[in-house]
C-alpha cells in the first residue's frame, strides 16, 4: 500500500524537496532533554537522512550542519558525501544536483516505524530507529530503477548540546522485515 501510494503521489508532481526559502533544520522543533526527546530526534534525523534532498550536494551538507554533534559534522559530512557521491547518482540516474530525468520523478523516504532506546544517559544517547524506505523512480515509461520498499535499523547516537540533541554517529544494517498484514487475513479498512 506504501508503495502504491508513493507512486501515486510522485505522478501527481509531489515532492518532497523544500522550496529555496524553506527552513534547512529538520530538528528545528524543540524537543525534551529526555529519552523520549531523543528518540523523537532520532526518528526525525532518520527520516533526514533518507529523503531526497541528500542527493543535492548543497541540500545535504544544510542537513547535516543542521543535525550533527557540532565537533562531529566535518567527519560526518565526509561520511554522507562519500555514500551520496556523484558516481552514485549518475548509476542510479540522477544528475549531479539530485535531478530525475525528464519525465521521471525520484522517490527516497525513509519513514521511521519505532524506535528503541540502547542506552540513555543525560549527556548521550544510543536509539536504533526501523523503518520502512522507499527508493527509485517512476513515471510513465520509467523501467530503470523502479520504486521498491526496503525494511531496515539504524543506530544512531545522539549528544545533547546547547541545541539539544544532535547526531554524533550512524550506522544502518537491514531488516527486521515484517510479515505481510495480508498473511493474517482481511486488512482492515483506512
Amino acid at each position: 500500500m506504501l508503495l502504491v501510494a508513493a507512486i501515486a503521489l510522485a505522478n501527481r508532481g509531489w515532492n518532497s524537496r523544500p522550496s529555496s526559502g524553506a527552513a534547512e533544520d529538520p530538528l528545528s522543533a524543540e524537543v525534551p532533554h529526555s529519552r523520549q526527546g531523543a528518540q523523537s530526534t532520532a526518528a526525525k534525523a532518520a527520516a533526514a537522512i533518507g529523503s531526497e534532498r541528500m542527493f543535492a550536494e548543497d541540500q545535504r551538507h544544510g542537513i547535516v550542519q543542521a543535525i550533527a554533534d557540532p565537533p562531529e559534522r566535518g567527519r560526518l559530512q565526509a561520511q554522507f558525501d562519500k555514500g551520496y557521491s556523484l558516481a552514485f547518482n549518475k548509476q542510479i540516474g540522477l544528475d549531479e544536483e539530485g535531478r530525475a530525468p525528464a519525465g521521471a520523478t525520484f522517490v527516497s523516504r525513509t519513514m521511521p516505524a519505532g524506535t528503541t532506546v540502547r542506552h540513555y544517559s543525560p549527556r548521550e544517547a544510543t536509539v536504533d530507529v526501523w523503518c520502512s524506505g522507499l527508493f527509485g523512480l517512476t513515471g510513465k515509461g520509467v523501467t530503470e530503477i523502479p520504486v521498491k520498499e526496503s525494511w531496515f535499523t539504524i543506530t544512531m547516537t545522539l549528544r545533547w548540546t546547547d541545541d539539544g540533541w544532535r547526531l554524533a554517529e550512524s550506522t544502518q544494517k537491514d531488516g527486521p522485515n515484517p510479515d505481510s498484514a495480508a498473511a493474517y487475513g482481511q486488512v482492515p479498512p483506512l
